[in-house]
């Protein structure tokens, strides 16, 4: 039931049937007070500057569009960078420096799935969770970085960064703010960005497949995507027609009842998850455990070069 609902609502935010849009209709006051407090936020910060140039991965809908595998790549092309992310799932609160230069200090409990997904993957970044983005910048820059990657920090309007917007491969057809739609700023805020990449026509997922560390080509005839990630439909798109799918929350963390519960619902069943499920499932120590692992690929890496020059030339 639960699964329902969670798949009813992404529905209903992202691309509602008719009943959905009366919904949607009814809920327009509060979102035009809403769209109200966004503006008055905008209009009245103060945009800080902390001397070190800082690059904001963010995206204007509820949920995942390609910003956690974009800021792995783009903070590979960087010494000394650092990740500073709110840490959304965990279990802790305050300022926490999950791994420094690649030394992981703290467990996923501590930081998040996305937050441990991202100290895994780049191996001589600092990585940083926190609520307060400001105290997490003043933070970098007292363990030396010379960088700074805000995930989803464009809302972020009081600190001085470059922005850089991703927009889903398909764009939502409720085109309205929250509660009545999925976009938490209104579609024009896409004019703000420094940077707008599109996926589909500035960049592509490229998905392999490996179990216990080895790529694989051929997945099993009976196979379970399980997930706790924001639209986890899309996740189909690159998996066998015949894939099921046990779909929980954005950032669930599992708990042993969850797994005993799919192993006996599917038993006959491999499981197949993603890169950002895995750091919470590996400690179940699943046997027939496949992952999909995610890359970027940049059709005209050329349009990045925008990037590198506000980085280098930051003053």
């Amino acid at each position: 039931m639960k699964q329902k609902i969670f798949l009813w609502v992404e529905d209903y935010l992202f691309f509602p049937n008719t009943f959905q849009q009366i919904i949607s209709f009814f809920l327009l006051p509060f979102t035009f007070i809403y769209m109200l407090i966004i503006a008055l936020k905008r209009a009245n910060a103060k945009v800080i500057e902390f001397g070190i140039p800082v690059v904001s991965v963010g995206n204007i809908i509820v949920g995942g569009s390609g910003k956690t595998p974009f800021t792995i790549f783009l903070a590979k092309k960087y010494s000394n960078a650092c990740v500073i992310l709110r840490g959304f799932g965990r279990e802790s609160k305050g300022l926490y420096v999950v791994s420094n230069k690649g030394k992981i200090l703290e467990d996923v409990k501590t930081s998040g799935d996305e937050a441990m997904l991202l100290a895994n993957s780049l191996s001589n970044t600092t990585i940083i969770v926190s609520e307060d983005r400001k105290k997490a910048i003043l933070k970098a820059k007292e363990l030396g970085c010379k960088v700074v990657f805000l995930d989803d920090g464009f809302s972020k309007y009081d600190i001085k960064k470059f922005d850089i917007l991703i927009r889903p491969k398909d764009e939502p057809t409720n085109l309205f703010c929250l509660p009545s739609g999925g976009y938490r700023e209104p579609k024009m805020a896409y004019s703000y960005a420094d940077l707008e990449l599109k996926e589909g026509r500035d960049f592509k997922r490229v998905v392999s497949f490996s179990k216990d560390g080895k790529y694989i080509d051929i997945l099993p005839m009976k196979l379970l995507l399980l997930t706790a990630i924001s639209k986890p439909k899309r996740v189909l798109d690159f998996l066998p027609e015949y894939t099921k799918l046990e779909a929980f929350p954005d950032h669930h963390n599992f708990t042993q009842d969850d797994i005993d519960k799919i192993l006996v619902e599917y038993k006959d069943y491999s499981i197949i998850t993603t890169e950002k499920d895995f750091v919470k499932l590996q400690k179940f120590n699943l046997d027939d455990l496949y992952l999909m692992n995610l890359e970027l690929q940049i059709d005209e890496e050329d349009k990045l070069n925008i990037i590198d020059e506000y980085i280098k030339n930051y003053k």
